[in-house]
């Protein structure tokens, strides 16, 4: 399994990017957010790859973010969610966006992108909103964030952890930084503010 590829991004299109390493191009589908986020063709990039391999056809994706990626690979296990529907609600919304309207339950908001109705955006809501709850549960989240703010903040914190496990991260990881902050913010200011110390550490 191909997890990430450093090279030099020698070509891109509105859906696809090629990244040359060591003298062989992996053309990688990908989305606008990407293509927003990587350099100008003839620099060095690294994107973060999942291999979808189908009876048909092996397709490799690339992400400009581990969180990006791990938050197609959710979207991409919803009953119904395609790559090319994963690739689109990730060219319409950022990671965090995706896991802000799943944790408050705005089914409405997802079919801005293209190829997602009505029903197929409850779905995926319902069907992710259902995973963040049995990983909390598992992993005592709840109780963790009920413990470490007041009644009146709790909504905001546990829809932020509750957001944050769709990219992947466990409450056990989130908790001892969600913590610090002021949980009276809004939910997508806690959810930056811990991506960007979770950010430092990995960077440390």
């Amino acid at each position: 399994m191909i997890y990430s590829l450093k090279g030099t991004l020698i070509h891109r299109t509105p859906s696809f990017i090629v990244v040359e390493c060591g003298g062989v191009g992996y053309k990688c589908t990908t989305t606008l957010m990407t293509i927003r986020e990587l350099p100008d063709v003839g620099k060095e990039c690294t994107v973060y790859t999942h291999m979808a391999v189908r009876e048909d056809a092996v397709e490799l994706f690339g992400f400009a973010s581990s969180e990006e990626r791990e938050c197609f690979k959710m979207l991409t296990g919803v009953s119904g969610v395609g790559s090319k529907v994963g690739t689109a609600i990730l060219s319409e919304f950022t990671p965090e966006q995706v896991a802000v309207c799943i944790a408050a339950e705005d089914s409405k908001s997802l079919t801005k992108a293209a190829g997602v109705g009505n029903k197929l955006a409850q779905r995926i809501v319902l069907e992710l909103k259902d995973k963040m709850k049995k990983l909390n549960s598992s992993s005592g989240g709840s109780k963790l964030a009920a413990s470490s703010s007041g009644a009146s903040s709790f909504g905001n914190v546990k829809n932020a952890i509750d957001a944050l496990s769709v990219l992947g991260y466990e409450s056990g990881e989130i908790m001892p930084i969600i913590s610090k902050f002021d949980t009276t913010l809004k939910v997508e200011e806690l959810i930056h503010l811990t991506l960007l110390e979770l950010g430092k550490s990995k960077g440390a």
